[in-house]
């Protein structure tokens, strides 16, 4: 049976050039980077490549690269590090966000509130930043903006841009944490584009290895010491991050990094073409006209969530699984936990609608056979499970 993988979002194949990196830095380069020997130092240099490809890849000059275990460790990294960096923010700092984060943001957002820090959701209904309400809670006691650039369930597309200059403007302290796992290598941007303190990656998003993500940081982070760790140890990664570094596996992402940087213009282009066809498909098959696409105006090319007419997400899925078609009912992080997407009602959904909907998430692997496939696959889906209903 032919696979047709539309989970990118969730995870991406690991690319040729990572793979065998990672293969070599694990059978040649096995000391450990601290170590103050000629293998310790080998080491050293692989995470010095890898710094210095990611860096590239985002023209990150002036900026400081701190690997961690997965995107998710650099969220919180970014999050309650900069929430404890200084004393007198615990007597109540505001913290402003956005109603439809992953969940690696709002966790540690909500134990933060709980600690007494003040948390600000800003509305981000149809896919659109509310900046009018952004500027009006920016207050002299903001001490972080953190939110996504693309939201990994609608693939809404925000101007952190816009919100990096509002802010910088306005609350000369704060900084601007922007989560960018769904746009990186999607989207072609800079960190001089984007204007933000923090960026937060992650490997197996790009088509690196699972277990390795990294929170690229402004050097004025930390000269104004805005930046504290929250895995105490060794003093790895620049004090900032403890533990022995997976040096196979950032060397793996360098690689991944350097790959995708060159190729982007290309892949870009491609899965665009791909979502529009997609879009046109079910637009056009009068048995798909009960499927409801959610459609932010500003988006990112690989994302596309569509409400199906009555048929709960998990059980179109596991039917589409069964013919080989991957897809998701939402965040792969949070899909086990039964909870209704906090970033479908966000854009608007209903509760009953979010229930309903899925997410389709392309890569340039996809070609155009895939996409039909898919289209007659929700068309048989929605007749045969329609009827068992």
């Amino acid at each position: 049976m032919k696979e047709i993988y539309l989970d990118n979002s969730a995870t991406t194949k690991i690319c040729e050039e990572a793979l065998d990196t990672y293969v070599k830095a694990s059978r040649m380069t096995y000391g450990n980077p601290s170590s103050l020997h000629g293998l310790g130092f080998e080491a050293e240099k692989i995470l010095t490549t890898a710094r210095a490809q990611i860096c590239k890849s985002l023209g990150a000059r002036g900026a400081d690269v701190i690997f961690c275990a997965s995107g998710s460790e650099a969220n919180n990294l970014a999050i309650l590090g900069r929430a404890y960096s200084k004393e007198r923010y615990k007597k109540g700092a505001k913290i402003i966000t956005t109603d439809g984060e992953h969940a690696s943001v709002n966790e540690p957002l909500e134990k933060l509130r709980r600690e007494g820090f003040r948390v600000v959701k800003i509305p981000t209904k149809h896919g659109i930043l509310d900046m009018d309400r952004l500027k009006e809670e920016l207050s002299a006691d903001t001490i972080l903006v953190t939110m996504m650039m693309v939201n990994n369930e609608t693939g809404a597309l925000y101007d952190i841009s816009a919100v990096s200059r509002l802010v910088h403007t306005v609350c000369k302290d704060a900084l601007v944490h922007v989560d960018a796992t769904q746009s990186y290598m999607k989207l072609p941007f800079t960190k001089a584009a984007l204007g933000a303190d923090m960026i937060t990656l992650s490997s197996h998003k790009i088509e690196g290895p699972k277990g390795v993500g990294a929170l690229l940081i402004d050097e004025s982070v930390k000269k104004i010491k805005g930046l504290s760790p929250i895995i105490l140890g060794g003093g790895q990664e620049g004090g900032y991050r403890s533990g022995t570094e997976n040096v196979p596996g950032i060397a793996a992402f360098g690689a991944a990094a350097e790959v995708g940087a060159v190729t982007l213009k290309e892949r870009f282009l491609r899965m665009d073409e791909l979502r529009t066809r997609l879009i046109m498909g079910i637009k056009a098959r009068d048995t798909l006209c009960g499927i409801s696409i959610t459609e932010p105006e500003s988006h990112a090319p690989h994302i596309l969530n569509i409400t199906l007419p009555k048929i709960k997400s998990e059980t179109m899925l596991h039917y589409l699984s069964s013919l080989g078609i991957y897809v998701s009912s939402g965040s792969a992080c949070s899909s086990n936990s039964g909870h209704i997407s906090s970033a479908l009602v966000a854009y608007g959904r209903t509760p009953e609608e979010a229930d309903y909907s899925i997410r389709i998430s392309l890569s340039a692997r996809n070609c155009e056979e895939d996409i039909d496939e898919l289209l007659s696959a929700l068309e048989s889906g929605i007749s045969k499970l329609a009827r068992v209903k």
